[in-house]
């Protein structure tokens, strides 16, 4: 790690050589600065822990660290015109593998950085939110200072290392050199409750679900090698414009056109949670709040994203783009699936997750439908808002005592030193609803308009979707924030355990069955200091200024983004970043991408706007009916008659569609049965085989032992019978 580290800041601190060819010019060296800095974190903080130090120090590095590395993106972003920068960083790879046309085939990969625009988009938000929830987690993790405090933040610098590295990768092995790193630090972060059975399963599903996208990702790669001859950036962009392989051959209508995006999307969908492998994500939800909202809302989830946009000019090869249409179909359900058991869950930060898959959905129905522009805008809007549903969520959690069950919480508004995380979630639930005019709804309305056109049946599904996340996403709001004061302690207060600081207070849920938590609720739960009568036993505590200051920042960020939309030329100022990036497709000209469907036979670009509003606001206003009006008490609404008439389709919600129960009969079990049979195969089978030969030679070594006393008599006795036999057996042969 420090070998690396210094060939960074050596790469940094000399001078790279200028110019270069292909179109391709050389600089953003600063950039270099921003791998070098996480890493740095991550040996300082490191050292902290090796130095037993009990103070808040881990923190001030990393929150100082992150927010230097989000200056640095920020100035390289303002100094660089459009096109594509290489920051030279060290040789790494190098080494010659076979022979083609008379010589070898070079395997070339350097740690170099390719900084284009949707680079930079992407790292404004991974350096930025990172600070800020560096400095959210200074306080929300103070419980575990001198303990793992710096196991957390050393994890937390990795993570934002390994995600700048997939994101800035000038080849296909550093990308998944990073690729790897943020799933390994996915693993380690929801894990970190590592004495807590729920959450070390949930590491370890998460950790398997990966492996198995990952394992497309890593053919992909293979694929692309063999295909074009090399993993580097700008030679393989390159041969894809003109059409060529590595032999010059054309690769229309060859198998480069429809297995490589197959495979790559394989990888996409493994790490974004997308259609089988969504179901490891709600349960990362065991992690600490803070990795929730960085790792597992804002920036690991949308690896895959960045993957099909990055690779984008491979996906555009295939006139039927029959892979970008399994694209939008894929996240279209996904998006409809995740929400519907969003609509039926209690635990407040199990909701935030399924809305998450959800959203990633929405954004894969974006680059599906060809609107890049659409998916990469969802992703820097959902990035802030989800991001501060998370932490506004976190400090809920952080104030009472772990609590999370929508059921136990109710106007949470209307408490002394809670104002502002109210105002930070419902700024976040409005985004998250796409209500008319802030960020959430422009982001949201391109895909579903760009939907309309290209697929109407994705149209359908997404705008259907986008009435349900309405309505799930001010379910959870009006039911903890709003209505009458009323709360009970979480599990951290019942100090069940007297070793209170290995439960890791904060994230103790363990994502009990609602119907359990239905009924201790409505048994009032005393001694759990409800807002009346036991209020003596349990007393909330209101975030202090770290926790306040991010929201409030965050909250901002949310409304800051708005002008966005009408920056630049190209739909946006997202829309212009993605156009100066491989990202972009070029529709002009071509029949296949030319519009051509309609909405009810309007535009759907001219009328979408209107339609996901009514639709938003139909949604809202079925969770305040449901919800709000008339609610006496948390535990209680309008809508339990409601789910009691519906319960065969709200017990699936509820059970989350048995989908895991599925994969474990279908999958798990016959795997547990393969590997008993093999075990006993290989016990009586193998190891038989090769017992019985080592046996066999013993057992007659024992059988003969006793006849070789050494006494001669005895060995008369042995000759004399031995020509007995010998005579008996000639007699018998002559008669």
């Amino acid at each position: 790690m420090q070998t690396v580290l210094a060939g960074i800041l050596a790469a940094t601190i000399g001078s790279p050589p200028e110019g270069g060819g292909d179109g391709v010019a050389h600089g953003a060296t600063a950039m270099l600065l921003v791998p070098a800095l996480t890493l740095l974190g991550v040996v300082l903080t490191g050292l902290c822990a090796a130095f037993r130090v009990k103070n808040k120090l881990p923190a001030w590095i990393s929150v100082g660290l992150l927010a230097a590395s989000f200056v640095i993106v920020l100035k390289t972003y303002l100094e660089q015109s459009t096109g594509v920068r290489i920051a030279h960083g060290f040789e790494w790879i190098t080494f010659s593998l076979g022979q083609h046309n008379g010589g070898p085939i070079p395997f070339v990969a350097n740690f170099s950085l390719y900084v284009d625009s949707l680079t930079l988009l992407w790292m404004l938000f991974v350096t930025g939110l990172g600070a800020l929830i560096a400095l959210y987690a200074s306080e929300y993790m103070s419980h575990d200072v001198g303990a793992g405090y710096c196991r957390f933040f050393a994890a937390f610098n990795l993570f934002v290392f390994s995600m700048s590295c997939l994101v800035m990768a000038d080849n296909l092995l550093l990308l998944f050199l990073g690729w790897e790193g943020v799933g390994l630090c996915s693993y380690l972060l929801i894990g970190y409750f590592y004495k807590k059975p729920a959450a070390v399963a949930a590491a370890k599903k998460a950790f398997i679900m990966n492996r198995i996208g990952d394992l497309g990702l890593v053919l992909g790669m293979m694929g692309t090698f063999v295909a074009f001859g090399t993993i580097q950036m700008v030679p393989l962009f390159d041969m894809i414009s003109r059409g060529v392989d590595g032999a010059g051959q054309p690769i229309g209508g060859t198998w480069v056109e429809w297995v490589l995006p197959m495979l790559f999307t394989v990888g996409a969908f493994g790490k974004s949670a997308q259609l089988f492998f969504y179901v490891w994500l709600p349960d990362a939800m065991e992690g600490p709040t803070p990795v929730s909202a960085l790792i597992h809302a804002a920036t690991m989830v949308t690896a895959g994203v960045f993957l099909i946009a990055r690779m984008m000019p491979l996906y555009t090869l295939d006139e039927s783009h029959f892979i970008l249409s399994a694209v939008a179909w894929s996240g279209a359900i996904t998006a409809f699936w995740a929400a519907t058991i969003g609509m039926a869950h209690f635990d407040i930060k199990r909701i935030m997750g399924y809305s998450t898959v959800s959203q990633l959905g929405f954004m894969f129905a974006g680059l599906g439908v060809m609107t890049s522009t659409g998916a990469a805008f969802h992703v820097f809007t959902h990035a802030f808002f989800k991001a501060t549903l998370f932490l506004a969520c976190g400090a809920v959690m952080h104030g009472f005592a772990g609590q999370l069950d929508l059921r136990k919480l109710s106007g949470l508004r209307k408490m002394p030193g809670w104002r502002i995380v109210a105002l930070a979630m419902l700024v976040g639930a409005l985004n998250l609803a796409g209500f008319p005019l802030l960020a959430g709804y422009w982001s949201k309305d391109i895909i579903l308009a760009e939907a309309f056109v290209m697929n109407g049946p994705v149209g359908w599904i997404l705008l259907l979707t986008a009435g349900l996340t309405a309505y799930y996403t001010f379910r959870a709001y009006f039911r903890v924030f709003e209505g009458p004061v009323e709360y009970h302690a979480g599990d951290d207060h019942h100090g069940a355990d007297d070793h209170a600081h290995d439960r890791h207070g904060h994230d103790g849920h363990d994502g009990h069955d609602a119907h359990d938590a239905h009924a201790k609720a409505e048994h009032g739960h005393e001694g759990h200091g409800g807002h009346g009568g036991h209020g003596g036993e349990f007393h909330p505590h209101a975030p202090g200024w770290a926790i306040n200051l991010v929201l409030t920042v965050l909250s901002v960020g949310c409304f800051a983004i708005i002008p966005l939309t009408f920056m630049g030329d190209h739909g946006g100022w997202v829309g212009t970043m993605v156009h100066h990036s491989t990202a972009h497709i070029e529709h002009a000209g071509d029949p296949a991408l030319a519009p051509h469907g309609t909405f009810l036979g309007m535009d759907p670009h001219k009328v979408m706007y209107y339609v996901s509003g009514i639709v938003g606001f139909v949604g809202i206003a079925v969770a305040w009916w449901l919800h709000l009006a008339g609610r006496t008490s948390a535990a209680t609404s309008r809508a339990d008659a409601l789910a009691a008439k519906l319960g065969p389709i709200v017990r699936g919600a509820r059970g989350r569609w048995y989908v895991d129960e599925i994969y474990d009969f279908l999958i798990c079990r016959p795997l547990w049965v393969l590997a008993h049979v093999f075990h006993q195969v290989d016990q009586w089978i193998v190891d038989g085989l090769v017992n019985l030969t080592g046996g066999l030679p013993r057992f007659v070594g024992a059988t003969v032992r006793p006849s070789q006393s050494g006494e001669l008599h005895g060995y008369a006795v042995g000759m004399a019978g031995g020509v007995a036999v010998l005579l008996i057996v000639v007699l018998l042969a002559v008669t």
